[in-house]
């Protein structure tokens, strides 16, 4: 029988029968024994500290070299010497991937041009006719955060948001289709709170006073003048102010 198995009987049989007396049976020394211990455990340590490890280069996108990742893992009260840190994301291959630059070839053309519909006028008079989009990062302790957002350019709100551990172009398409969800929500909101008296404007941009209305019309008085009534589709009022009470 080898060593190591003599040893790997007694470990198993340790809370069954005295260590010495084993050692003694099977032939081996006691320190050879403890050893074998000692190195079953930093096995089981190794293994755990590697899924901590795990966990950080999943939220950075396996960027973090080992001194980053020892700094993260110091940050969640995790004290390891970075020498260990080192050696445990070299044995389980968690070590950062070197990115290499990408080479960039000028086709002549662009395979996608966009007009650019805003050309600088970041004014508008209406809610919900301009919309602008950005992504920005957020470094927290559990890694780096994107944050999608949609803003108006009616009054600078912001329509609807999102976040994710990745920039991808899915995060930007899900805070667009939340934006439209909102908005939608807002809309039917506001068509079925509409009563005579309130104050709305108008797609056009005109401001009035809704004097009658039906189930999918309205009639809109606009100034001061009563000859300037207008019958129109629900659908062009995009703003509504309820009278003071």
């Amino acid at each position: 029988m080898r060593t190591k198995v003599k040893y790997a009987v007694i470990y198993r049989h340790r809370n069954e029968y005295a260590v010495s007396v084993m050692c003694k049976f099977f032939e081996v020394s006691r320190s050879g024994y403890y050893d074998f211990v000692s190195r079953i455990g930093k096995a089981e340590r190794d293994a755990e500290l590697a899924k901590k490890i795990q966990e950080c280069q999943d939220r950075t996108d396996k960027t973090y070299g080992y001194r980053r990742v020892w700094k993260w893992l110091k940050d969640k009260n995790i004290e390891r010497n970075p020498k260990t840190v080192l050696r445990v994301m070299k044995k389980y291959g968690l070590l950062s991937e070197i990115r290499r630059r990408r080479k960039w070839i000028n086709l002549g053309q662009q395979v996608h041009k966009y007009k650019n519909l805003l050309n600088r006028q970041f004014r508008t008079d209406r809610p919900n006719t301009k919309w602008v989009t950005d992504i920005s990062y957020v470094h927290t302790k559990e890694g780096v955060l994107y944050l999608s957002i949609i803003r108006d350019l009616y009054d600078n709100s912001i329509v609807a948001y999102k976040t994710a551990s990745r920039q991808t172009v899915n995060l930007v398409l899900d805070t667009i289709r939340l934006a439209m969800k909102k908005e939608k929500k807002r809309v039917d909101e506001m068509m079925a709170s509409l009563a005579i008296g309130d104050s709305v404007l108008t797609s056009s941009g005109f401001y009035g006073v809704i004097i009658d209305m039906t189930d999918d019309t309205v009639i809109v008085e606009f100034g001061s003048n009563k000859n300037c009534r207008i019958p129109m589709q629900k659908a062009a009022i995009v703003q509504v102010e309820k009278p003071e009470a």
